[in-house]
């Protein structure tokens, strides 16, 4: 793939009040008590399938920090094949992916897995995360923003 055609850092200063609502937005879900290692997996796996590296690598990072096990993160894009997600995260997965598939619709079994393990509150900001989500993949994938690097341990740096 060819390289960025703006960066990250460009739609903070080129359109900051797109940026303050898209930001706001995703950070509803977890103001609502919904579990912040859940919304970054439904966030990880929505930007695997729209194929936006920036939001991959900035999810991993920051699933990381979080402390989201290693093996959820490797997992995620075989999720229905990992028995390691509990029913909840495969409601929320499952969920995630038939809002970001969205031309196939959610079907009745979806909703109804998803009406299982979240409230009805729940649910709506579950479903603003994905959305909010989406909104980033696009703006990531469109201007193709340069992943973030891994940082560098402190241990390995002093080396």
């Amino acid at each position: 793939m060819s390289h960025a055609r703006s960066e990250y850092e460009d739609f903070k200063k080129i359109a900051p009040d797109v940026y303050d609502l898209v930001l706001a937005l995703g950070q509803l879900a977890t103001k609502a008590g919904l579990d912040k290692q859940l919304i970054e997996l439904v966030k990880l796996r929505a930007s695997q399938i729209n194929g936006c590296a920036f939001c991959v690598q900035h999810h991993v990072l920051l699933s990381e920090r979080i402390g989201v096990p290693a093996d959820k993160l490797h997992l995620v894009a075989v999720w229905r094949e990992a028995p390691i997600f509990s029913a909840r995260e495969r409601a929320a997965l499952a969920w995630a992916e038939a809002l970001t598939l969205l031309p196939d619709g959610v079907s009745d079994e979806v909703y109804a897995e998803a009406g299982r393990e979240f409230s009805e509150t729940e649910l709506m900001y579950l479903t603003s995360a994905v959305t909010s989500i989406n909104v980033w993949n696009r703006f990531g994938a469109a201007f193709r923003w340069t992943p973030a690097a891994r940082p560098v341990a402190a241990t390995a740096a002093a080396s």
